[in-house]
C-alpha cells in the first residue's frame, strides 16, 4: 500500500548559529549550529513528528480509528502521538511502561490535557510492552473499533522516511556539513539521516532505550547503508540507566542553558550534546569542522524527570 504523508509539521525548521556554545567546548565559533526540530508542532514539537506523518498516514490509509502505541512514562512519541491523534480526530490509546504516578508531571500532564487514554503495563521489558499494546489493540478491537499499533518511539522501515527528509533539508542548509549530532532512542532519526548523509557524518548518541543501538539503527536502515553499515554510535552518555540522571548529560544541560539559552532536557538532548562534547575532547571532532546539533525537543520531559527537578528546584531555592 503506498502511502503519502501526512502534513503535521512547520517545514523547514531552521538552523541556527551557536557561537558561544561552540566555544566552550573547544570549537570554533562558526562551527557549531543547532537543528531546531524542536519547534515543529503540535503538542509542544519534537522529531517524532515526522515520524508520525507517515505512520498516521499509514493508519488512516488503512481505515484506522485509534492509534495505540507504547512507550516509558515520560515518552515524548507517546505525547506528540496524542496531539497527532487530536488533530485527526483520532481515538488515542498509550500503552506506558510502569504503574501509575501519584503526582504525574510533565509529558503526562500534556498526554491528559490531549485526551489520549493511559494504560499501565507494569514492570515490562520491551517484549512485554510490545505483548501488553497488542493485547490492548485486541480489546479496542473487540469494542468495535479498528486499531492501528505504532511501534514504540514511532520507529518502523516507512516512518525513517521522515528523517530522511530532514537529512536533505538539513544538507541544503548547511552544504558544509560535517557532523550531525543526534540522540538515539528507538533509533528511527538516526538512520533517516544515514539515509540521507552518509553514515560518516551522523554521529549518534545511544541514550539506553533500547538493549543494542546498533542493532536497532541496521534493521531500520532495512540494508539501505549495507549489509553491515559502518554507524557512528557513542554508547558511553547512558550513565545508570536511561531514565537515570547522567551527570555528563546534566552538565550539557546546564551548559546549553547558559550559553545559549537553549533549554534541553537530560534523556535525550543532554545526552546527544554531552557525546558531542566527549567527541570534541577526544579529537574525534576538530576545530573547522562544520557541526550541528539536532534538537529533537522534548521540553516537558525536563519537568517529568525527578532527579532534574530536584535539581531545579535545589537551585532555585
Amino acid at each position: 500500500m503506498a502511502v503519502t504523508p501526512l502534513d503535521l509539521g512547520s517545514w523547514r525548521t531552521p538552523v541556527e548559529p551557536a557561537p558561544r556554545l561552540a566555544t566552550a567546548l573547544g570549537l570554533a565559533p562558526d562551527d557549531l549550529l543547532v537543528k531546531r526540530d524542536d519547534l515543529v508542532g503540535p503538542g509542544g514539537g519534537g522529531n517524532k513528528v515526522r515520524k508520525l506523518e507517515w505512520t498516521c498516514a499509514e493508519a488512516v490509509a488503512a481505515g484506522s480509528d485509534t492509534l495505540v502505541t507504547t512507550g516509558a512514562a515520560q515518552s515524548n512519541h507517546a505525547r506528540l502521538t496524542a496531539a497527532a491523534g487530536a488533530r485527526l480526530g483520532l481515538r488515542v490509546v498509550l500503552v506506558l511502561a510502569g504503574d501509575a504516578p501519584r503526582g504525574p508531571r510533565g509529558n503526562l500532564l500534556l498526554d491528559a490535557l490531549l485526551g489520549a487514554e493511559v494504560v499501565w503495563a507494569g514492570a515490562v521489558d520491551a517484549d512485554g510492552l510490545r505483548a501488553a499494546a497488542e493485547r490492548v489493540a485486541g480489546e479496542v478491537a473487540a469494542d468495535g473499533a479498528r486499531p492501528h499499533v505504532v511501534p514504540f518511539g514511532g520507529s518502523t522501515t516507512l516512518s525513517v522516511q521522515g528523517y530522511a527528509a530532514a537529512g536533505r533539508e538539513l544538507a541544503e542548509q548547511v552544504p558544509d556539513l560535517r557532523h550531525v549530532a543526534v540522540a538515539l532512542g528507538s533509533g528511527g532519526t538516526m538512520a533517516g539521516l544515514v539515509q540521507a548523509l552518509g553514515a560518516e557524518r551522523v554521529l549518534g548518541v545511544h541514550c539506553g532505550a533500547v538493549p543494542d543501538a546498533h542493532a536497532a539503527v541496521a534493521h531500520l536502515l532495512d540494508g539501505s547503508a549495507g549489509p553491515d553499515p559502518a554507524l557512528r554510535i557513542r554508547t558511553d552518555q547512558v550513565g545508570a540507566a536511561y531514565d537515570r540522571l547522567a551527570a555528563p548529560a546534566w552538565d550539557a544541560v546546564l551548559l546549553a542553558a547558559r550559553t545559549t539559552g537553549l533549554v534541553l532536557e537530560p534523556t535525550y538532548t543532554g545526552r546527544a550534546l554531552a557525546g558531542l562534547a566527549a567527541a570534541v575532547r577526544e579529537g574525534e571532532i576538530v576545530p573547522g569542522q562544520r557541526c550541528v546539533l539536532l534538537h529533537t525537543g522534548g521540553l516537558p520531559g525536563l519537568f517529568g524527570h525527578a532527579e532534574a527537578v530536584a535539581r531545579l528546584e535545589e537551585a532555585a531555592g
